[in-house]
């Protein structure tokens, strides 16, 4: 269980991360070289020039055998971008001086702020600056040098926040080897240079930000969340025999507080009586329903183990959650295409997606705890209808081996055929003409599932090429999409329309619609079909995500991804995860 203290300003988790440092001689050797023929403005004032010389002198006599930029003992993040923003500016400030107390203090809020992106402010030297920032409210009591210092702050941690902003503070494939999203770059000094000729600071922040509509839902809900831990929390809910609606019981006061402070409860402000009493009646009956649909749940009004877990996860945790989960939306592209299909793994659901909004949606059955479906993206180009199932080694060796040992017709029953090799000219082989005992017979034949009733794959299949081999496609285990959890499958998306999303993918080609479609399969015969438009598919996983109306959703952590999440930040700050505190 995570940590349930908390103060009550909560601002968020120690979570951004220093990137590695990039230096050697001869990049020192171009400062130097670049420097030494710039020289400050002839419309500078005195302590302008001043701090500027101070800059230039901080940047070309950094030791190059120390090989990194540092303020007050702290190794700057930026050890190129940082140093050629201000070579190419001639040395001039960028938040300090005349001229620059609104960019001053919008930087300063930045930073200060960025709790709201489930950021550590600490982590971009906000302990340091807001430090030095109470010294130069009085610019006659901060020294050059200090002043050098917090500028040099504000550049680093400006430009640390924003590439965690475009890339997110971890690389997910150092602690997760199934996240496979290539993410979005930028040029740094770009940004500051905007600063400079007049962009607000936060309006370049919300440019490099997430553009996807998920992540701002996202990111107001948490501070919802926010708002209640600072209030205390919700209170536990005390577990014991099953509640049913009707029932009366001394816990029912405390599940209707815990609903009300979520947002479950509604309708009228309830008053105290109403709120104290021990009947579970109808309004409850649908606060307790909304619940757990947001939770993935089985909803049925029925409070058991798995809705007493949830309702008793201390909010401080579902803050986390959410936290994991923007940082996941931090490694995706800005572009997930104008039509593009969502694939969530924890939430075993697609969603089909036109400029923004959902048009289709279906239930998906995703991978098993030991076949556990990756994460990428890439493009649908064609759908097979009709189609074989050429049966992968493991499956073949571990299921359809051990049964022909027992019983040679299996795969007849199962309409598979096996052939004597890979080639297109390979020879069907009889099963009873084959020692199945024999060691690595299974190496030596192809099997491979006929079209029909019983083909794992169902009717049809939608092929993205990517290394994995996965894909979406129908199934005959229709009820299978009755559970509430569905990770069954050895890695591939299995989807409950697949004859809806065929129709939808061929609609703007005029030789297809469902009745053409259903004719190819009742021929039994496999065909591809090209799709008139490539459509992106992304593959994703997210236990947290928020509705336009700041409803949030939780879901399992099927795979222990959020719970790898949070180690890797805690081994690469050396330090347990805490909730911290800035007071506003």
């Amino acid at each position: 269980m995570l940590s349930k203290s908390i103060s009550p300003f909560f601002i968020g988790l120690l979570f951004a991360l220093p990137l590695h440092a990039q230096n050697n001689e001869a990049a020192h050797a171009a400062i130097l070289e670049s420097s030494s023929s710039i020289n400050s403005q002839a419309t500078d004032t005195p302590v302008q020039i001043e701090l500027s010389e101070r800059l230039r002198h901080r940047i070309e006599a950094q030791p190059v055998e120390r090989g990194a930029l540092e303020v007050g003992g702290q190794v700057l993040f930026s050890q190129r971008s940082l140093p050629q923003f201000y070579i190419d500016n001639g040395f001039q400030p960028l938040w300090l001086g005349e001229g620059n107390e609104e960019r001053l203090n919008q930087v300063v809020e930045v930073i200060r702020t960025s709790y709201r992106h489930g950021f550590n402010p600490d982590s971009y030297h906000y302990d340091r600056i807001e430090t030095l920032m109470s010294i130069y409210e009085n610019p006659a009591n901060l020294s050059t040098r200090a002043q050098a210092d917090l500028e040099l702050l504000l550049t680093d941690g400006f430009i640390l926040m924003t590439s965690h902003l475009i890339a997110g503070q971890l690389d997910p494939l150092t602690f997760d080897p199934n996240w496979h999203v290539v993410r979005d770059e930028v040029d740094y000094i770009n940004l500051l240079n905007s600063v400079r000729e007049g962009e607000e600071v936060s309006a370049v922040v919300e440019r490099v930000q997430p553009q996807h509509r998920r992540y701002g839902f996202l990111m107001d809900a948490l501070e919802k969340y926010r708002e209640i831990s600072r209030n205390g929390g919700w209170p536990q809910v005390p577990e014991g025999a099953t509640l049913r609606p009707g029932m009366e019981d001394d816990r029912i006061p405390a599940l209707r507080k815990r609903l009300l402070l979520a947002g479950d409860l509604h309708g009228d402000e309830p008053d105290e009586e109403a709120m104290d009493s021990r009947v579970y009646d109808d309004q409850l009956r649908e606060a307790v329903l909304r619940f757990q649909r947001r939770h993935g749940l089985d909803a049925d009004a029925v409070i058991g183990r798995n809705t007493y877990a949830a309702l008793n996860t201390p909010v401080e945790d579902r803050i986390i959650q959410a936290m994991v989960n923007l940082e996941r939306w931090r490694w995706l592209k800005q572009d997930l295409g104008e039509n593009h299909v969502l694939v969530n793994i924890a939430n075993f659901s697609v969603e089909v997606v036109e400029q923004g909004e959902t048009v289709m949606d279906m239930r998906a059955i995703v991978g098993r705890q030991y076949r556990q479906t990756p994460v990428f993206s890439s493009r649908m180009t064609y759908l097979v209808l009709s189609p074989y199932w050429h049966l992968p080694p493991g499956i073949v060796r571990n299921d359809i081996i051990p049964r022909l040992r027992q019983n040679p017709n299996h795969t007849r029953e199962q309409n598979i055929k096996i052939f004597d090799g890979w080639g297109a000219n390979a020879q069907e082989v009889d099963p009873e003409s084959v020692n199945w005992s024999e060691s690595g017979v299974a190496g030596r034949y192809r099997f491979r599932q006929e079209p029909g009733p019983a083909n794992a794959l169902g009717d049809v299949k939608f092929m993205f090429p990517n290394q994995f081999h996965v894909y979406l496609h129908d199934t005959p285990a229709r009820d299978l999409f009755g559970r509430t959890q569905r990770d069954f499958s050895s890695g591939c998306i299995r989807i409950d329309k697949p004859l809806e999303f065929a129709e939808y993918l061929l609609r703007n080609d005029s030789r297809w619609n469902r009745s053409a479609i259903n004719d190819v399969i009742r021929q039994r015969r496999e065909r591809t079909v090209t799709l008139p438009q490539a459509v992106w598919v992304h593959i994703l996983y997210w236990t947290a995500w928020a509705e336009p109306d700041g409803t949030i959703h939780f879901r399992n952590d099927i795979y222990q991804r959020d719970r790898r999440l949070i180690e890797a930040i805690q081994a690469e700050m050396e330090t347990p995860l805490t909730l911290i505190e800035h007071t506003e």
